[in-house]
């Protein structure tokens, strides 16, 4: 992160220049149409893991041991770097002091170190199997290395933050006490991982022995299959989109950063099932969507380690809770059920393995050591070497190119194993999921779904700009009606009395991007949102204005350069504990810079101060609103 981008930190709230003044501010709706930003893939980053047979780093290997081909075209080695644990010891820069009521998104960390994610995966895994996590993590963190920078997530239906990056051994030992707490997923079979053979429906009917039950017991079959398959697929879906955010949110720092994902696992593919009437209604493919989510984290040079949290597994019709009756009426039943086991598991963990394989990690399963899957998947990590290449083929086609990275001369017959990321979109291609159809309320809007999970409550707070913002009380007293342009969600709106809050943005115009126009001018489009939450996570009211800037180009060279400012306000509930979540949205590049704020902790303080209006003052920037309809609540 450069100088310039902490030069926001340090600026005072106040007598910043104002952003609706840069040039002319108008309506985003009466602005031109904005031009797709491309940008083409111009140096290729790859970071080589390099272990023994047993499983150690090798170090003291140069550029020269290493040859790189893209396809089957040999690449130059633009930089190497080797990287370990007692390189990567630096400490970040200390974060600055700020004022009460004032907040930052910014995250202090050494450049380029080394980054490691704890993400316990709920969504996909039975809450047994989370409870041994748990216990397998407040093990770790006992012993975990004290340089080590962790962060732990969560994954629901969505990605949650529970602990931003710490090296604090007693901040980790409280976040995996109290934040890691099992949660039952309603998209899974067998919840809590009980393996115990509750009868379906079909079972049930075909075991009542009535004349021409077989035919009914068959379509019922293939319900509740088609039934598993849709469940199958949405936590599929929401799994990926987890990942996407992930990425996105990573990217903002440099550096490798190293994912160690617990989860009860998921097929990519699920397979035709022959003992259905429809064996292929059940079919679902999505390795096109998890090749791009996999590149998308590549690019961050994010690893993936994923650790199946089952441990060592055997078939559930051998445990002992199960009674067995439904194998006596159909003996036939033991064997399909067996050989469906078998093919899940296989599919699952060929699914960690891909996973692993296309960002750079390892997959552990069939272990109950996950303390143990923890320590090597962080020292391996540390351990490694960063390779950059600019590519001979540069053409954007959007097509995936494969990296093959191989050792040469003595260390090629050394026996050694290398991870690195296999490949990359030659530009980013369109997600299929990127525009979500937000039906279920007509006043909402399609948005994106990275925008959706950056400004959805508990979410990670985007760091793509860097921004800083000031909140606090707009007078001691409450109101009876919501502050001008806040929008209340119609289907669960909340009484008074509300608190207002003076919300101010300070950012950098070098964060926005501002595209030539025809007549020399530079033009963007930026969104200014504040949501509030309750502790549920429902949303409660939002607010949004836009402005579509347009810069001289005599000016835009001072632009480029300097501070702008905004302010918003927003209302909430004065009787209750709510969490305000505030951005800035750079609409043309859909990058977002987000702090989340609870009431408590600025509900107290003393009202706002601003200068008193005269012809030589100016008022807090505001501007109009970018559209005439109310602003849509983020999709969950």
């Amino acid at each position: 992160m450069s100088d310039l981008r902490h030069l926001a930190l340090l600026l005072p709230m106040g007598n910043l220049l104002l952003l609706a003044a840069m040039g002319q501010a108008q309506s985003p709706t009466a602005a031109p149409p904005v031009s797709t930003l491309n940008v083409g893939t111009q140096l290729v980053v790859v970071d080589v893991v390099v272990q023994d047979a047993s499983g150690h780093p090798v170090h003291g290997l140069q550029a020269a041991n290493f040859k790189v081909s893209e396809g089957s075209t040999p690449q130059a080695v633009h930089t190497f770097e080797e990287h370990s644990r007692q390189t990567d010891a630096a400490t970040g820069p200390q974060m600055p002091k700020l004022p009460p009521g004032t907040f930052t998104n910014y995250t202090p960390v050494a450049p380029d170190s080394t980054l490691n994610v704890l993400l316990l995966d709920s969504l996909n895994t039975p809450t047994k199997d989370q409870s041994y996590v748990r216990y397998q993590l407040q093990q770790y963190v006992k012993h975990a290395d004290p340089h080590a920078r962790i962060a732990i997530f969560g994954l629901a239906n969505r990605l949650i933050l529970l602990q931003g990056f710490s090296s604090d051994p007693e901040t980790l030992k409280d976040a995996v006490e109290h934040k890691l707490i099992p949660r039952a997923s309603s998209l899974l079979d067998d919840p809590t991982g009980s393996n115990v053979d509750v009868p379906s429906m079909s079972d049930m009917i075909a075991d009542s022995g009535a004349p021409g039950q077989s035919e009914v017991a068959a379509n019922v079959a293939q319900f509740e299959a088609q039934t598993a398959a849709m469940e199958t697929q949405f936590r599929l879906q929401f799994t990926l989109d987890a990942f996407h955010t992930l990425a996105r949110y990573l990217s903002a720092f440099s550096g490798r950063k190293n994912v160690i994902w617990f989860s009860g696992s998921f097929p990519i593919d699920i397979l035709p099932d022959a003992t259905l009437q429809d064996p292929f209604a059940v079919v679902q493919v999505n390795e096109d969507e998890f090749r791009e989510t996999t590149s998308l984290l590549a690019k961050a040079q994010v690893a993936v380690y994923p650790v199946d949290a089952r441990g060592l597994m055997t078939a559930p019709m051998f445990d002992a809770a199960n009674s067995g009756r439904g194998y006596v009426r159909n003996p036939q039943k033991f064997s399909q059920d067996l050989s469906k086991f078998s093919t899940s598991q296989a599919q699952e963990h060929a699914t960690m393995e891909q996973m692993a394989f296309d960002t750079g990690g390892h997959a552990f399963y069939n272990t109950n050591g996950l303390a143990e899957a923890v320590t090597k998947a962080m020292e391996a990590g540390a351990n490694y070497y960063t390779l950059t290449y600019i590519p001979t083929d540069k053409r954007e086609d959007g097509a995936y190119h494969n990296i093959r990275v191989e050792l040469t001369g003595a260390e090629a017959k050394a026996n050694l194993q290398l991870s690195y990321r296999h490949g990359y979109y030659a530009s980013t291609p369109p997600r299929k999921r990127d525009e979500v159809a937000t039906a279920a309320n007509p006043l909402q809007q399609s948005r994106t779904a990275y925008a959706n999970a950056a400004m959805a409550r508990g979410a990670p707070t985007p760091e793509d700009i860097l921004m800083k913002v000031r909140v606090l009380p707009a007078s001691t007293a409450t109101e009876d009606t919501l502050a001008p342009g806040n929008v209340a969600d119609p289907n669960y709106r909340v009484a008074g009395p509300y608190k207002r809050y003076d919300v101010d943005f300070v950012a950098l115009a070098s964060e926005l991007i501002l595209l030539p126009q025809p007549d020399g001018s530079h033009g963007g489009q930026v969104e200014f949102l504040a949501y509030v939450y309750d502790g549920d996570g429902r949303l409660l009211n939002a607010v949004e204005r836009g402005v579509a800037l347009k810069i001289p180009a005599v000016n835009y060279p001072q632009f480029q350069h300097s501070p702008i400012n905004f302010h918003l306000e927003v209302s909430a509930p004065a009787r209750q504990e709510t969490y305000l979540r505030i951005g800035i949205r750079d609409i043309p590049s859909n990058r977002f810079g987000v702090v989340e704020v609870p009431s408590s902790t600025v509900s107290h303080l003393p009202p706002a101060v601003y200068p008193a209006k005269g012809p030589a003052t100016a008022a807090p920037a505001a501007s109009t609103p970018s559209t005439s309809t109310p602003p849509p609540p983020p999709q969950h």
